[in-house]
């Protein structure tokens, strides 16, 4: 692929399909959409392919001057390619799931979707700060529509409140980014990335990320946005909202505030484990006592990504790869998750739970994949999400075997949750006539499950292959941490010395003469 603009490519082939959504009927909309969609699935799994494990760490780099200062700089590591493989993997599906659900207004609505899928590709390829910024911000609009307007009946509430906590919180990064700009003299991220900021600067500049980035994931307190735009928005809506919008935070704390602020970084570490340990059980608690399914799978990924902010800070590679294992199992198994909700609610029109029961009996199709992602949420071995809770929580039992105690309760009552749930729904009698008349699954929705379900189990089964790409950055992100890593408890707490103080110890006696 040797000066061949693929990642430029990836931008503009949704972008143009986009634009001629707005000028053809509705079936070819979808049409457009679709082949568009799948274009860049296609070339996403090309660069994959074509990404090379042992070489530089920016591949696939483009560069043009737009203007005096802006620069249109473009390049991936293995992070960013798994974030857009995630990206590119779930729109296609997301295209389908709106096939018979989604009436009025196609064009608009798939061009929606499209224009979503250049920003999301944009945010994580973009090498420029500036033109990140652009990405970032940007992508609110087009989810600020699909809500808005294609949403359920409180949509312009949900949507007026999932984009003004998003927006606020991003105008003090924007501040901090141009501060950054004017000290460092530059804003290529790489470059930035190993720029040493004054301690004292960079509590001010993480602070002013966070702001945006804890938002995004969401952290507890500011996560109740998510709850109101999952149920409000359609099923894709909620499917890519929770599938990639939501690793986008995530995707921040890795590629901005741990590597250009890491002394903050390590300052505030005891803030994210308290706010972490609060969102995981609490969220899980809330998640217990919901009615609504996609409320109740909207407080779990607020759970699943408390455990993402905790192994992040955790400041070790298991941590580091823990959480984006986790991130890509979240965005598959929550999207199939509402996926699941999607396919039931497009028959009864109802996400009460009440409303459902004995679903194994007349659609046991529908039954299997949903005990499959069901089981991956739980973290059930076998199934992507159990490597991703186990690195999670093996980082941070190295820092805090506290906080992971604490953890791990969460990710007990969020198999309370999801199997109370699952009994709910699939199990028991059926006591509503319109429930048991309910058809299984069509060939449109073996479509949009059975890809994720093999995606999840493959993960689960063979996590190396979707970890080899990412291993040198994280190994090269956690050198860059490791002059700030916070000192752990767990070695104290099982009865052996710290391995400093080991160290040290030993330095001590060997100037002594004592060996």
């Amino acid at each position: 692929m040797e000066g061949f603009p693929i990642l430029t490519t990836m931008l503009l082939v949704p972008l143009i399909a986009a634009i001629a959504c707005f000028f053809v009927n509705a079936q070819t909309a979808r049409l457009l959409a679709l082949g568009a969609t799948l274009i860049d699935l296609a070339l996403g799994i090309a660069l994959w392919l074509a990404y090379d494990i042992g070489g530089a760490q920016w591949q696939f780099t483009e560069v043009a001057d737009v203007f005096a200062g802006f620069e249109y700089r473009l390049g991936i590591d293995g992070i960013a390619l798994m974030l857009i493989m995630l990206s590119v993997f779930l729109m296609p599906i997301c295209i389908l799931a709106s096939w018979d659900a989604i009436s009025k207004r196609v064009g608009e609505y798939m061009a929606a979707f499209l224009i979503m899928e250049t920003l999301m590709i944009g945010v994580f390829a973009a090498q420029d700060l500036f033109l990140f910024y652009i990405f970032f911000e940007a992508g609110l609009i087009p989810m600020y529509l699909i809500i808005g307007i294609w949403g359920g009946a409180d949509r312009i509430y949900a949507s007026f409140k999932f984009f003004l906590y998003t927006l606020i919180g991003s105008v003090l990064m924007l501040v901090a980014m141009l501060w950054m700009v004017n000290v460092a003299g530059t804003s290529y991220i790489p470059t930035l990335m190993q720029y040493d900021f004054a301690p004292e600067a960079q509590t001010w500049l993480w602070l002013a990320f966070f702001a945006s980035f804890a938002v995004k994931v969401p952290m507890w307190p500011v996560h109740t946005w998510l709850p109101a735009a999952h149920v409000q928005a359609p099923t894709a809506g909620s499917v890519i909202l929770a599938g990639v919008l939501l690793k986008l935070g995530g995707y921040g704390f890795i590629r901005f505030s741990l590597p250009m602020f890491p002394e903050a970084s390590a300052q505030f570490v005891p803030l994210i484990f308290v706010l972490s340990v609060i969102a995981v059980i609490y969220t899980s608690l809330v998640a217990l006592v919901q009615e609504d399914m996609k409320k109740l799978i909207a407080y779990s990924s607020v759970a699943h990504m408390a455990i993402v902010t905790a192994a992040l800070f955790a400041f070790n590679v298991q941590g580091l790869e823990g959480a984006m294992v986790m991130m890509l199992s979240h965005g598959l198994v929550s999207g199939a998750l509402f996926l699941c909700v999607g396919v039931i609610y497009d028959r009864l029109h109802t996400r009460e739970i009440s409303r459902y029961g004995g679903l194994a009996i007349n659609m046991p199709r529908y039954a299997l994949f949903f005990l499959l992602f069901t089981m991956a949420s739980i973290g059930l071995p076998g199934t992507s999400g159990f490597i991703a809770e186990f690195l999670s929580l093996t980082g941070t039992y190295q820092v805090s075997s506290t906080v992971t105690l604490f953890l791990t309760t969460g990710i007990i009552l969020g198999a309370g949750y999801m199997l109370y749930l699952y009994r709910r729904v699939v199990f028991g009698v059926q006591v509503h006539e319109d429930a048991a008349a309910m058809t299984d699954l069509n060939a449109r929705e073996w479509a949009i499950l059975a890809p994720i379900a093999a995606a999840v189990l493959w993960m689960g089964v063979y996590p190396e292959s979707f970890l080899a790409p990412m291993r040198a950055d994280i190994a090269a992100l956690e050198a860059r941490l490791a002059r700030a890593a916070p000192a752990g408890d767990a070695h104290l707490n099982a009865g052996e010395p710290r391995a400093e103080a080991a160290n040290a110890l030993a330095g001590e006696h060997e100037g002594e003469g004592e060996h």
